[in-house]
Formats: structure tokens, sequence, C-alpha cells
């Protein structure tokens, strides 16, 4: 069994609850020459010294874990790509970081970040083009990481809704019955066809909720969900969004449109009834849809934010990307990384899951750091209704770390201790260190390439000799 060497975050948990070493000391059973060689990783953390952390602090042993490093270790390494082309620092460096001074290596991330951004305002400078002309972060962009940094999980926007839907009576199969009753009792909201092309419109001075007539029932749960977050919670929504963003902004407003759509899913899926459904159903996604009487992509992304403290569900990744790999969800509670340099693996299942839409596919993929998933990937195609109208179809991806694979239904009849049936994944074409990859798009940032003209190879791009 591994040692669990954490003392940055064990001093950093310490010190936001503002305790003296021997304070905790106390607390945990050990002498305070114990806890401060175990703050300096002379000493591991032992079992009984995370137990007690969790029952006394209520955080999860995984807190302290390497593992969920990956993600910000991922982070760095993109960051500072060229730092790490140019061999001034080494992605051993950056792990131990990430490990070590989790804190630091953030701030360290947000000056890599910035630092590219004012490369590329010197770059388009320097070649007469206008800064403008240049494609900063969209707003979508921002809000996305928003829920990213969070892990998905917004705890007390999840207890408000849990509240709320114990207080009316939420129950399957009368969603719709109930959540209508809410809004006219409560708000003297009526409900009325949409007559546009709208999928909905709430009209504030008549007090009405318009859904389009061909919105099924699922979607419709939804927004009588969304519209009531925006009813009743409107100073939480606002306090949330401006934890980042600055009220009166377009992405302020669109991260409380955000945090509202968690509410609605937490308020129609309430997070203790629906964690004991997804336990007992091993999380097989179409039971539930079937239970619940909700869309496979609702279900999927309420899957993805069962993190509560002391009741987690599995932690998943959600993504839904198109056929042309343009990625317009992407939220994670494990540490895998979504590029954001552009693109994504074409060898990953999401891709595959277009080739026979409804069915779902299962991959075991491994990333270039050696950690595996098990990846669940289904195609779905939305309509507007009518002849000739077009629609629009996505993938929709649910993965978690092999380590909790064993929870999944979709596990059975796998060799999940097997490293020879995963499937070599990367984070992007641009920033994957797999060299060898025959489906790589674009040649490796920082490697010289052998160009022979009297031999080729399977390999797009191979890979010559350094020349340092």
């Amino acid at each position: 069994m591994s040692k669990t060497y954490a003392g940055a975050r064990l001093r950093r948990l310490r010190e936001e609850r503002r305790m003296t070493q021997a304070e905790l000391a106390r607390v945990l059973a050990i002498s305070p020459s114990y806890l401060n060689q175990m703050e300096h990783d002379s000493r591991p953390l032992t079992v009984p010294v995370l137990l007690r952390l969790t029952e006394t602090f209520g955080v999860d042993p995984g807190f302290f874990s390497e593992r969920d490093t990956t993600r910000l270790v991922a982070d760095l390494r993109e960051a500072l790509t060229t730092e790490i082309s140019e061999a001034r620092v080494s992605p051993s460096d950056l792990a131990e970081l990430a490990s070590r001074m989790p804190a630091i290596a953030k701030v360290l991330l947000d000056l890599g970040r910035r630092n590219q951004l004012l490369s590329e305002r010197l770059s388009a400078a320097a070649d007469g083009r206008d800064e403008a002309d240049m494609q900063p972060r969209t707003t979508h962009e921002e809000v996305r990481d928003y829920f990213y940094r969070r892990q998905n999980y917004l705890h007390d926007v999840d207890l408000a809704a849990e509240k709320l839907a114990d207080d009316i009576g939420i129950h399957p199969g009368d969603v719709i019955r109930t959540l209508t009753a809410r809004l006219a009792t409560a708000h003297g909201v009526r409900l009325a066809a949409e007559p546009g092309d709208r999928l909905h419109h709430y009209d504030e001075e008549t007090r009405t909720l318009h859904l389009a007539p061909a919105m099924r029932p699922g979607r419709r749960a939804f927004r009588m969900a969304t519209q009531l977050a925006l009813l009743e919670h409107g100073e939480m929504l606002d306090r949330h969004a401006g934890e980042d963003f600055t009220a009166g902004t377009p992405t302020h407003a669109l991260a409380r449109i955000g945090i509202a759509h968690y509410f609605a899913a937490a308020l129609i899926l309430p997070y203790r009834a629906f964690h004991a459904a997804a336990e007992e159903n091993r999380y097989d996604i179409e039971r539930l849809t079937d239970r619940y009487g909700l869309g496979y992509e609702t279900v999927c992304h309420r899957l993805s934010t069962l993190q509560r403290p002391r009741l987690r569900g599995v932690p998943f990744s959600f993504v839904r990307v198109d056929r042309a790999g343009n990625m317009s969800k992407r939220q994670s509670a494990t540490g895998f990384h979504f590029s954001r340099a552009g693109g994504t693996c074409p060898l990953w299942n999401v891709y595959e899951a277009f080739a026979s839409p409804g069915r779902i596919h299962v991959q075991i993929a491994e990333m270039p750091d050696g950690q595996r998933y098990l990846w669940t990937a289904r195609a779905l195609t939305h309509h507007r209704g009518g002849w000739g109208r077009p629609g629009k179809t996505f993938a929709i991806g649910l993965g978690c770390e092999i380590r909790h694979a064993h929870r999944l239904v979709y596990a059975d009849g796998l060799d999940l201790g097997s490293a020879a049936v995963a499937t070599p994944i990367g984070m992007g074409c641009r920033v994957c260190e797999r060299l060898d990859c025959p489906q790589r798009a674009v040649p490796p940032l920082g490697k010289p390439l052998r160009i022979d003209q009297n031999s080729s190879t399977f390999v797009p791009y191979p890979v010559g000799p350094s020349t340092a």
C-alpha cells in the first residue's frame, strides 16, 4: 500500500480552520511533534489520522490523495508547454509542485495563462493584426471553467434545491403537476404554449411561462424548475455568480443562468433520493431515465454532480461534443483533463458513438500519465419538430477513474485490472505526449521531426533525435 505524504494540504487545512499545531494535534490524538513531521512530509499520514480528519472536518480522504492533483498537473503542462519543451521545467517538477504546494501551483497556472495571452497579443501586434481580431475566451468558456473549478458541485445550491423538493413534495412521475402548482400558488405564474420558435419565454408583466408544445415532459419540467430558481433564489444566484464575475456583465448573467440550471436539476432529482437510486441501480443510466422520466443528458449531468461531503457518489466527468469535436459542455469531478488548446482525442469513444446513435459505447481509456478511466458514450439527436427542419446531434460522454469502475453496471465483464485492454488516448493532438500515435493530427510541440525523402512511417509525424 502506497504511503500518503500531503503535508502542504494538511497545513493548509489547519490554517483555514485557524488552529495551532497543538490544537489540531489534540483533536487527532497525536503529539504536536508528530503533526509537525507530517506537515513537513517527514512522516506519511496514517489511516487513523485520515479517518479522524474526515470525521472532524468533513473532508473526503481523497482531499489528501495525489490522484486528485492529476487535473492540476495537466493544466500546468498545457499552460507551460513552452517551458517544458525548452527543458526549463520537467513534468516531474510540476507533479511535485501540484502535490506538495497546490496553492502555489494554481498561482503559477494563472501566471502561465496570462503569459500565453500576453504572447498572443504581442504576436498580433508584431504581425500588424488588430487585437480585436484575436479570439478571446468566450463567456461560455468562462462559465464552463466556473463549474470546472468547483468540480461541478455547488453545496448550498444543492441543499436549497433539495429542501424545496421536500417542501413541495417532488416525486417521480408527478414532477410537472407539483411544479405547476408551486409556480401558480407561490408566484401566480401560469403556463401557456409558446407561439414562436423559442423553446420557452417568461413574460414578467403577465407572469406567464410559455413553453414550446413539442417540448418533452422531462425538458418541460427542467424549464419550470429553472424558472422557480430564478423566482425564489435570485439572491443566491447573484451571490454565487458574483464570486468570479462582476455583476451586470454578460458573463455574470450567463453564470447566473447556469447556476439556475444546476438548481433545476437538483430540484427535480433531489440529491439523497437520486444518489440512493443511482447506487441501487449501479449507475445504469437507462434505468434512471426510465425511473424519473427524464432525458439521457439530464441524468448524466446530474450524475456528475454527486459530490456532497459524506454522501459522495462516483466522481464523474461529463462531456458533450458534436461530430466536429466541438465541446459544448465539459464538467469534471475527477482528475480528467479537458484541453483548452482546442480539439480532443479522435481515439476517444465519444466519437465512435456517432456511428451507432442510441447505443451506449463503453471504453477503458488510458491517459499519457497512466491514469485509466471507464467511459460511456451515446449519441443523441434533438429535433424541433416538423419535416425538413434541422436538428442537432451530440455525443454524451460520462467517465470515471478506473478505481470506481466496479460500482458501475458498465464494468461487468471487463478486466479492469489489465492495462492491455485500455485504449491510449490524450488531451488533444496539440498537447498530447504520445509521439507514436498513428492518429495524431498535428506535430508534437517542441519535438524535432525526422524528415527523410527515402523513407516513410505509419506514424504521420515521426520524431527525430533531439538537437539539444
